[in-house]
């Protein structure tokens, strides 16, 4: 032990100057970008804690903050009703992951495994959907929506039943599902492992990377949602947390940034807990391999 500590120390010493300087600089410039991509963030912050006249203040108030933060939040809840909106919001993006994560990975799942007539063909009609713009679809689900009568009767469908299939979650798992062996599936057989078997006790175990990848982006897709439920015209109490935000613009026909800026660090939080939770699934989700 004691002559690898030695061998690891002469080693460190043999560095030259000259790259330890430009480790130093590298390490200090990546700092300096680190800030400088943080600062709207910390803004934001800033401004979230001033009053109307204050945030209208020329030149801006960057330091010290202000105290009306907690008088915002309370006005949010109280005016905006951004509790019903964060609950509404959390349940659409909730119903709208699983459905996606469960649909996206069957799909993978039988385009791997299963052989049958079409299936490559099958395979491109999905892949083809991608190159569709939102703007073609958006007035046949606003025709179909208000044939079923779902944004009057039940809003909440509205919300998610566009949204329930993801053709990028069908191509991410059946690419994930391609790098595991086929002798894999072919022992799993032998042992007598019917296909829900297999699917469930072996795959799924060994996706749970991908699968948290896959979650978050669908969840911060669907928590970013505002055109579509602006469209709709639905009721206040049945919005998105991002039409609250942009409704916390103007309170009282006058605009007031501070209310905006704190209705939109509200309105991060969930994702961003989300994002620190499930951080190490979303950077390893995309890198396994066949050897993995």
């Amino acid at each position: 032990m004691a002559n690898i500590r030695t061998s690891t120390q002469v080693t460190r010493a043999d560095i030259p100057k000259s790259k330890r300087k430009v480790r130093w600089v590298i390490h200090i410039s990546l700092i300096v970008v680190c800030f400088i991509m943080c600062i709207p963030a910390l803004y934001a912050l800033q401004v979230a804690t001033l009053t109307t006249n204050e945030s209208f203040a020329i030149p801006p108030q960057l330091f010290p903050p202000s105290d009306d933060f907690d008088n915002n939040v309370r006005t949010l809840w109280t005016s905006l009703g951004f509790d019903r909106l964060i609950l509404n919001t959390i349940i659409v993006s909730l119903v709208v992951v699983i459905a996606k994560t469960v649909m996206a990975m069957l799909a993978g799942f039988i385009f791997v495994y299963y052989r049958f007539p079409g299936r490559v063909f099958l395979f491109f009609f999905v892949l083809l959907t991608l190159l569709l713009p939102t703007e073609i679809i958006l007035q046949p689900l606003v025709g179909l929506m208000a044939e079923l009568e779902w944004g009057r009767t039940s809003p909440r469908l509205v919300l998610t039943m566009p949204f329930l299939a993801s053709a990028v979650g069908v191509f991410l798992f059946r690419q994930h599902f391609t790098n595991f062996p086929r002798e894999l599936s072919e022992a799993a057989q032998i042992d007598g492992a019917s296909s829900p078997r297999f699917f469930m006790s072996i795959l799924v175990p060994m996706s749970w990377n991908v699968i948290g990848a896959h979650a978050m982006i669908q969840f911060i897709g669907m928590w970013n949602q505002y055109v579509w439920p602006v469209i709709m015209s639905l009721e206040r109490e049945d919005q998105m947390i991002q039409v609250g935000v942009a409704n916390a613009a103007v309170v009282s026909g006058q605009a007031d940034f501070g209310l905006l800026m704190t209705a939109g660090v509200i309105a991060s939080i969930p994702p961003l807990v989300l994002f620190i939770l499930l951080q190490k699934q979303f950077m390893s989700g995309f890198t396994l391999t066949r050897d993995k």
